[in-house]
């Protein structure tokens, strides 16, 4: 029963985070401001879609089952409601204590996240108990670093909580330039927990190996870099080093992937997904080279941002979403692996576009683009709801 619950509230967790994913492109199109992109982006879609997984995997991955299997059921409605909150006073510049209630009731429940998922991993904190099977006892030495980064993926997103609901409450704070609070839920926390998973999970979806080499580099660099970059921001030698760091990671990664897929005779819907998002990151950390190094304009400031939350975590989500729950099982003629790989095609050339048209100057491209996006991810809602009707509903 307690599997089962778990299972229901993280469900739930990605829905949530499904439904913040098509506001969020619905506004972005509306023209709303920068702020109400990183709520609806970062602390609606990503991280309740981290949040969700990170409930059902992390547990296993430490060889646990989670501590409170209701933990999924109580911490949601706060952490759903305190983004609607944050996100309308965005939008609405609505008064202080509005903002007040809604950013704490948020970090209350996100604490809640991680103090339950902290508690469950206690007593295996460096993760050296894995729950590799024998028949993949040759994978337990990735597996068990793997582990390691994840706490610190944890960290970061504790620090990120901390920071969000200190600002507010007029507490000290180890950063205090706005994005830096971004950058350490979004570089230290998911991408970070991307990576470590990653390295787990990718690997026995393709039934082949990583390099271990590019294990060794990417998870520390992936762990440094966003330190560097939200204690830097916003200019200086530390930031510099921060998003060369940083590079390093994302390119590495995307190499581990690419090696891997190639050594893999699989090939799944979910992998285009994976691919196309660290191709994005690509173009990301190529942007925040540049902001680091030359200089930055608002444009390409907010194509940077939606690159990296949309292009490549929000298409590896999509991936992941597609592996775990295949299109091809629905039993409705307009739900399969096409209607997947064009809702993916979507969101890749939606963003291109934009950054071409930030980059370049023509209105026109960007408006073009996030129409490609809204219209890339209203296809792929369709498809998860209609699958999640039809195995759970």
């Amino acid at each position: 029963m307690s599997a089962a619950t778990v299972s229901r509230g993280a469900r739930r967790f990605l829905l949530a985070g499904l439904g913040f994913l098509v506001a969020w492109q619905a506004t972005a199109l509306a023209g709303a401001p920068r702020g109400v992109g990183v709520v609806l982006g970062l602390h609606g879609f990503v991280l309740h879609t981290v949040a969700g997984k990170a409930y059902s995997l992390v547990p296993s991955y430490f060889d646990r089952e989670l501590a409170f299997p209701r933990a999924p059921a109580v911490t949601l409605p706060a952490t759903a409601l305190g983004v609607v909150g944050m996100a309308s006073v965005e939008y609405a510049r609505l008064s202080e204590p509005v903002e007040l209630v809604a950013t704490t009731l948020w970090a209350l429940g996100f604490l809640g996240i991680l103090a339950t998922l902290g508690w469950t991993v206690r007593t295996n904190l460096t993760g050296a108990e894995t729950g590799t099977g024998e028949h993949n006892a040759d994978r337990r030495t990735v597996d068990r670093v793997a582990n390691a980064f994840v706490v610190v993926a944890l960290g970061y997103l504790l620090a990120g909580t901390y920071v969000t609901a200190a600002v507010e409450l007029g507490l000290p704070t180890p950063v205090v330039y706005g994005p830096a609070t971004s950058h350490l839920l979004a570089v230290g926390g998911a991408t970070l927990l991307l990576f470590a998973v990653g390295f787990r999970l990718l690997p026995r979806f393709l039934a082949a190996r990583p390099p271990r080499p590019l294990v060794a580099v990417v998870l520390p660099a992936a762990a440094v870099g966003p330190w560097l970059l939200a204690t830097g921001l916003p200019a200086g030698t530390r930031l510099q080093w921060g998003a060369v760091v940083e590079s390093v990671a994302v390119l590495g990664f995307a190499l581990a992937l690419a090696v891997t897929v190639r050594r893999s005779d699989k090939r799944r819907v979910g992998f285009a997904g994976f691919l196309s998002g660290v191709g994005l990151g690509a173009v990301g950390v190529g942007l925040g080279l540049a902001f680091a190094y030359v200089a930055a304009t608002s444009g390409l400031v907010r194509a940077h941002l939606r690159v990296n939350l949309l292009g490549l975590l929000g298409l590896s989500i999509l991936g992941a979403t597609y592996q775990f729950y295949p299109p091809a099982v629905s039993s409705r003629r307009w739900v399969g692996d096409r209607t997947a790989l064009v809702a993916m095609a979507l969101v890749a050339a939606g963003l291109l576009a934009e950054v071409v048209g930030a980059a370049t100057g023509p209105a026109v491209a960007v408006t073009a683009g996030r129409v490609a996006t809204l219209g890339g991810v209203l296809l792929h809602a369709g498809v998860v709801v209609s699958l999640f009707a039809e195995r759970y509903w």
